[in-house]
């Protein structure tokens, strides 16, 4: 190394301590945890940060609920309501190495300003849409656009974690921003119900969506954050955008922990069929369609809180593996149930059991995963779960139009139980896994 690069390096530390200075010190004890449940929460910009998770996952949860109503009143199809998962992973997958690349490349801040920016675009665009009955194919167009704009957003958010509150509280933040997007989902179903309810159509939800976006896009303005690590990329750009991909073959918790909740979600996509069980197996209405939506969220919720007020996982392996388990049974006896109460109970504990997953994995991903490399590891992650999600929706969509949606369910609860059995065969390093903080074997 050159003087000229050691005194790069030098300022580079020197900054960086500098943008330290951004991030409050938090009560640790002797193993690095934090004493303090609500540890995270003191740092305004994690603070600014999680009340726009907030209010963007609010507005998209109301447009999931009413995309849902209304284009199943329009058409009483179920593989339109599988498109629609359809329309916004194709650019998930389509994006997801230059999604990587520019986040670990530029600030990721404003990489997330962007991204919501096209949001509400998409939003604008639903909002005419559905006053003027619109074709389908532009609706479309729309969720594609939406599908760009998240294909960067997931990723940037949950890597702009890291650069606003310190490693060891990593797993406190991420479990205070599920619970931000558990609560947005509880409230936003249920918002979004009512207001189709009391409105007779969907339109102005959208339109509010579209708001909640750009209220985010001011608080990003004046958030701050440290520097990120600045990545070594070199002259080959394809090996840069690959180099996530090889990081995860390399890592095989962080590789385990997202096969299983890929195709774990992927099989249990029993949320995207709810318009069909409220309308012609439980007959609840659009109301009872926004609480079904919401009651997932509130057992996520509920379980967010009891893990930010506890001690960190000890034995996080078997419990996720637990979890996920617990979530494929909740989805086969949500599938037979012909009372609404008994639906209810059971979506509250795949919420719950999905919160466990999202928790533990999302931890792995910051502890695990180098600063500025952290773009397109989480790029990589958002692809196979924007993949599991989505697809699993048109998944259910398609198998629900062959053999009927109880069917559908049933069999992809099962599924999901075999998927656990699966992955925890094929790595042991699963079941053995400790403490999230250690270092993968």
């Amino acid at each position: 190394m050159n003087t000229e690069e050691k005194n790069i390096r030098k300022g580079d530390k020197e900054e960086q301590a500098e943008q330290e200075t951004l991030i409050p010190a938090l009560p640790f004890d002797e193993g690095g945890s934090s004493r303090d449940s609500y540890g995270a929460l003191h740092s305004r910009d994690f603070r600014l940060m999680l009340g726009g998770i907030f209010l963007s996952m609010f507005g998209q949860q109301m447009i999931g609920v009413a995309l849902g109503w209304e284009l199943y009143e329009r058409t009483h199809s179920a593989l339109v309501l599988g498109f629609v998962g359809l329309a916004q992973v194709l650019p998930v997958i389509a994006l997801f190495l230059p999604a990587g690349y520019i986040i670990d490349r530029y600030n990721r801040k404003y990489v997330v300003l962007a991204a919501q920016l096209g949001l509400a675009l998409a939003e604008v665009g639903l909002t005419l849409l559905s006053y003027e009955r619109g074709p389908l194919l532009l609706i479309y167009g729309c969720l594609i656009i939406m599908g760009c704009a998240l294909s960067f957003n997931s990723p940037a958010s949950m890597a702009l974690v890291s650069q606003v509150v310190p490693e060891a509280a990593f797993e406190n933040a991420t479990t205070w921003r599920s619970s931000a997007s558990q609560l947005a989902a509880v409230l936003g179903p249920a918002t979004s119900g009512f207001l189709i309810g009391i409105l007779h159509g969907a339109t102005f939800v959208y339109v509010f969506s579209a708001s909640c976006a750009l209220i985010f896009v001011l608080l990003l303005l004046i958030m701050r954050v440290r520097k990120q690590q600045a990545p070594a990329f070199g002259r080959r750009s394809l090996s840069s955008l690959l180099e996530g991909l090889r990081f995860l073959g390399k890592t095989q918790v962080l590789l385990a922990a997202i096969t299983l909740d890929l195709f774990a979600v992927l099989l249990g996509g029993a949320t995207t069929l709810l318009p069909i069980y409220a309308t012609s197996i439980l007959h609840v209405g659009p109301v009872g369609l926004g609480w079904l939506q919401a009651a997932s969220s509130i057992g996520a919720v509920g379980m967010a809180l009891t893990l930010a007020h506890r001690p960190p996982f000890k034995r996080a392996g078997r419990t996720l593996l637990l979890a996920v388990a617990g979530f494929g049974l909740a989805t086969i006896v949500f599938g037979l149930s012909r009372w609404f109460w008994l639906s209810l109970l059971m979506l509250f504990l795949l919420g719950a059991f999905d919160n466990i997953s999202v928790v533990i994995r999302s931890t792995l991903l910051l502890v695990r995963t180098p600063d500025e490399m952290r773009g397109r590891v989480s790029a990589v992650n958002s692809l196979f779960i924007g993949t599991s999600n989505q697809l699993g929706g048109f998944e259910s969509g398609a198998v629900a139009q062959l053999i009927g949606p109880v069917p559908a369910v049933v069999v992809g609860g099962i599924g999901t139980i075999l998927v656990v059995l699966l992955v925890s065969w094929i790595w042991p390093q699963m079941r053995n896994m400790g403490a999230l903080r250690e270092k993968a074997s």
